[in-house]
């Protein structure tokens, strides 16, 4: 019937893929991973690769859409009627995944901040083994950005006959010095708050730095003129009456921003994955990006974002032209927004028609 969208299956599970053995030289045990699968299990796979606050429901559901509804779905740009779209929490998330919130099989006890390190390449790993445990031996596309475009260009370098298409948004070939040092701020923030108390904390809510982390993450991810333009120095309340007052609009929004995070994210989580994105370098161990390019079979459809602080479109740029240096085929584009990095998240409208060129490989 015309104007009626068909529903895809929909499955939200826990797969144990056993013990990991990590990056650093350390081993998890039981390690489970949280997916999301949607569309029928004989169809193409794209596996969708979260960012650093994301979980697994990148599709959701009608009651409670994903965090990626607006790309993927029924006659959208990733088509549930037409692909399996998997994704994944990855290991230290805090959504079901082993991470810091597990009990430690040694101890009886959560980890919390005893949890070990982990790395991209660790996470692609535990995807990988999750998925030869779902059956699924080669996907059409992996798609993913920030902390999800890191683990795209890790999965086409560990495991470059698995997939078709590398489809990497707002990313670069390492974390750049300037990233670092707001991740730095972030982290600093948590662990001096005094309710973080060593990692054992008693409410994550508690933890006013996990909120001002979370604040001074939002304040990169978008741009100074889309911040500008949306506030104009509205003001919320009267302003000099006392320090703990939000006179302007801008303040209230982060402090809910700050607020809203730290109801549904665990603060240790989110120093783990912020150490993981630190220490995310393709080219680590390989010599350097451009080597590490070199073993990459699929195609790369790569999107930046004009204005992201965090991971500049030229850097992704270069790395695409880098790539069909070396005989790949890869193809990049630049989104104008004022969203900045929170680009791949929103304006669907701007840039989905390259996401769906890119999986049937019309670049």
């Amino acid at each position: 019937m015309v104007g009626i969208k068909v529903q895809s299956p929909y499955e939200a599970s826990v797969i144990q893929i056993g013990e990991l053995s990590l990056e650093s030289g350390k081993k998890l045990k039981n390690v489970q991973i949280a997916y999301e699968r949607v569309g029928s299990k004989e169809a193409p796979v794209i596996l969708v690769c979260h960012a650093l606050t994301g979980n697994q429901f990148a599709v959701g559901t009608e009651q409670n859409p994903g965090w990626w509804s607006g790309l993927i779905g029924p006659d959208k740009a990733i088509n549930t009627q037409e692909f399996q779209v998997i994704t994944m929490n990855v290991i230290g998330g805090c959504d079901g995944s082993t991470g810091p919130l597990t009990i430690d099989p040694d101890t009886g006890n959560s980890y919390r901040a005893n949890f070990p390190f982990v790395s991209v390449r660790d996470m692609v790993h535990a995807q990988y083994l999750a998925l030869k445990k779902l059956k699924i031996d080669h996907v059409k596309a992996i798609i993913g950005g920030s902390l999800g475009g890191m683990q795209v260009l890790e999965w086409g370098v560990l495991y470059p006959d698995f997939m078709d298409t590398l489809i990497p948004l707002a990313v670069t070939p390492y974390l750049s010095d300037y990233a670092i040092a707001y991740n730095l701020i972030a982290r600093l923030a948590i662990i001096h708050d005094p309710a973080w108390n060593q990692g054992n904390y008693l409410s994550n809510e508690q933890i006013h730095g996990l909120k001002i982390a979370r604040m001074v993450g939002m304040v990169t991810y978008r741009s100074a003129e889309l911040f500008n333009a949306r506030f104009q120095r509205a003001q919320k309340e009267d302003w000099g009456i006392h320090h703990y007052e939000t006179t302007f609009e801008v303040e209230s929004y982060l402090r809910y921003q700050g607020e809203k995070l730290a109801k549904r994210f665990d603060a240790n989580s989110y120093l783990y994955l912020l150490k993981a994105m630190d220490l995310f370098d393709l080219g680590k161990g390989r010599g350097n990006w451009q080597t590490a390019l070199e073993v990459v079979k699929a195609s790369i459809v790569a999107i930046g974002f004009k204005g992201d602080l965090l991971y500049p479109p030229k850097e992704l740029a270069k790395l695409v032209e880098h790539y069909q240096q070396l005989g790949g085929k890869g193809k990049f584009y630049e989104v104008d927004t004022q969203f900045g990095h929170d680009g791949f998240l929103v304006e669907f409208e701007k840039w989905s028609h390259l996401v769906k060129e890119g999986i049937y490989g019309i670049h």
